[in-house]
């Protein structure tokens, strides 16, 4: 279960013929354009481009890969996402996207591995040693150490992947992995998968709102059927327990919000339904963004809407992801009000659109990556929402902080004291909260560029890292270019570098090879030291 949280060339040469028309007006002497491929006729072009390019999937014939996910482009070109395996072991960074034009001829892969992953696969640590190793204080294993291949830092090695569970400091459910070398016992990656944030109805933040809910009874409830029945209850400040995480045993029922008059909420605190509203329309105008930007039906792509709980523990001052549902604390009133604007929401729900796609590993640069995703999409879901006592900007929390201005900063991420502005060697070593602020920096340039402007009624202003002047070429654009690099390019382990790369294919195949947003694209990743 993915958890998450808000705190802490060649030139091609054009011949011409001449066409002629037939008595019915049709042109003869002109190629039929090739079919669209099938989702199926994709994975099979896939799987034998797979054995014809062994050396570019830096694979041999003792790796296996499954299909993960199928994209198709208008012009036939495709996509296909595949886990790899090697002697039946998981291969953690081994991911790849193989492309094939409208033909079905390969183009290339997306893939990290720089050298074959086919390791030695007899370990020399015990399980038990290895469990030992993983679990840090208040956290419990759950299930038995599977043997994994690591190869998301450093050279693929052997390894166990230990599994547990326990409770972060501030409340939040916590749900780690860790892989642990099987020959020397050495710690190697650990991945909270905790990813937080932090009728009508009258919101906290919003204001009065559309609120789409379902007849129940003589009443109604806080369901959304226009959404995949998405709904919306009060874990009436309850925490998970251990047991929960561990076996899915005592986990909190949500209670139904119901109304009567499909009025919900009175924009205050004293009805625990005003905060229902916020994210109940949170998690509407999140679906809608993506439908209506990019043609994804719902987080998973499946028309399903995803549940939401507000008011989770006693001043919980976070939200989080849980793979499968949203859920918002109340904070605690000095730090925070209720984690559920507009942003927030977005943001902790395309946690859940990365899970399902490039599954960015929560750590190093690929968790920043990760982190950055969702300020970016969740900003983007603000704007999209277009609400006069929420308006956009660039600014993730604004609404909700009460000790400072904003928990992150977009246009100047070092505003907040430890994100970082530009990359350098050691970004990966910092929170993933942090070390977003170079994707976010990045994001911001490309949309809007450099100089003083207002969003919101907020001030931003931004500078690049290498003193040059930038133009935006738009945040609808951003969207477009950073979604089709998140779901065709990206994999588990892309770094920064690797982003620049993706970003850049992206702008490619929307834009022009030629195009000013490409331009653009390569300019603002230098802006912020990623050349």
């Amino acid at each position: 279960m993915n958890r998450s949280a808000l705190f802490a060339a060649a030139t091609a040469v054009a011949t011409t013929t001449a066409l002629g028309l037939t008595s019915a007006g049709t042109a003869t002497g002109a190629p039929a354009a090739a079919p669209v491929p099938s989702p199926a006729a994709a994975v099979a072009q896939a799987k034998a481009a797979v054995s014809d390019n062994l050396a570019a999937l830096k694979a041999t014939t003792a790796d296996a890969f499954a299909v993960r996910d199928v994209i198709v482009d208008k012009d036939g070109g495709t996509h296909v996402r595949m886990d790899r395996t090697i002697g039946g072991l998981k291969v953690l960074g081994g991911d790849v996207v193989v492309h094939q034009d409208g033909a079905g001829a390969f183009e290339g892969a997306s893939v990290t591995l720089t050298k074959s992953a086919n390791v030695d696969r007899t370990p020399k640590v015990s399980i038990a040693n290895a469990t030992a190793k993983a679990l840090t204080k208040g956290q419990k294993a759950e299930g038995k150490p599977a043997l994994v291949i690591e190869a998301r830092k450093g050279a693929p090695r052997l390894a166990y992947l230990v599994t547990s569970t326990g409770t972060q400091a501030d409340g939040t459910p916590s749900h780690i992995t860790t892989t642990v070398d099987a020959l020397t016992g050495a710690k190697l990656v650990s991945e909270q998968h905790i990813e937080t944030a932090t009728g009508d109805g009258q919101s906290l933040y919003s204001g009065t709102v559309p609120i789409d809910s379902t007849p129940s009874g003589s009443g109604f409830t806080l369901t959304d059927p226009a959404r995949g029945n998405g709904a919306t209850g009060d874990a009436n400040n309850k925490t998970e327990s251990i047991l929960c995480q561990l076996f899915g045993l005592g986990c909190i029922v949500p209670t139904k919000f119901n109304d009567a008059d499909n009025h919900w909420g009175n924009g205050l605190n004293t009805d625990r339904a005003s905060a229902a509203v916020d994210a109940h329309y949170g998690a509407a105008k999140t679906f809608d963004y993506y439908k209506f930007n990019h043609g994804r039906n719902g987080i998973f792509n499946d028309g399903k809407g995803v549940p939401s709980r507000v008011h989770y523990g006693s001043n919980y001052v976070n939200a989080f992801w849980d793979g499968k549902q949203m859920t918002y604390g109340d904070g605690d009133g000095v730090v925070a009000g209720p984690l559920v604007s507009i942003d927030v929401a977005g943001h902790e729900m395309s946690h859940g659109v990365t899970s399902a796609t490039s599954n960015l590993t929560y750590s190093g640069e690929s968790g920043g990556l990760n982190e950055a995703t969702s300020d970016i999409f969740g900003t983007l879901v603000e704007f999209y929402a277009n609400n006069t006592n929420d308006p956009g900007d660039y600014y993730i929390g604004e609404e909700i902080m009460k000790d400072r201005p904003a928990l992150r900063y977009m246009d100047k991420p070092s505003k907040d004291g430890k994100s970082v502005d530009c990359w350098s060697s050691g970004v990966g070593n910092l929170d993933v909260h942090y070390s977003s602020g170079v994707a976010n920096h990045f994001a911001y340039l490309l949309a809007e560029g450099t100089g003083a402007k207002t969003f919101g009624g907020l001030a931003h202003n931004s500078t690049t890292c290498n003193n040059t002047t930038l133009q935006g070429i738009g945040r609808d654009k951003v969207g477009k270019i950073w979604y089709r690099a998140l779901t065709v390019y990206m994999t588990t382990s892309t770094n920064y570098a690797q982003a620049r790369t993706a970003t850049l294919n992206a702008a490619s195949d929307i834009y022009g090879a030629s195009s000013p947003e490409r331009a653009a694209v390569a300019a603002a990743w230098s802006g912020v030291s990623v050349n």
